[in-house]
């Protein structure tokens, strides 16, 4: 990952990377791609909007575990508009994080699919 923090102690940093490190994994296993040039920040930035998406699907009444199917898998979802939407290979971590809070913010302002 890189560090966009500027100069900190090397146990501060460690821990920063370790943690971030973690929330790569846990994003990985849902689909989601981080990069090695994604900063910590944004990093935490993906995760944050992840869980903003899955929250937001939640309460329009999808179910996580029907709607996101296991990495490389396709999902058939209650309705399409719950599936996690994929970072695209040539997109950075801040347009990934845009996209992701616009479908969010979909899920509260669109009725669901008849």
């Amino acid at each position: 990952m890189v560090d966009d923090r500027g100069l900190r102690s090397s146990s501060d940093e460690a821990e920063r990377d370790r943690v971030a490190r973690d929330i790569a994994g846990r994003l990985f296993t849902r689909g989601v791609d981080v990069r090695d040039d994604d900063s910590t920040d944004d990093v935490a930035a993906i995760e944050e909007a992840v869980e903003r998406f899955e929250s937001r699907v939640q309460s329009a009444g999808g179910d996580l575990m029907v709607d996101e199917p296991p990495r490389g898998q396709e999902g058939q979802p209650d309705e399409a508009r719950f599936r996690l939407p994929l970072r695209h290979a040539d997109e950075s971590a801040t347009r990934y994080v845009e996209r992701l809070s616009k479908a969010a913010d979909d899920l509260r302002s669109r009725p669901p699919e008849q």
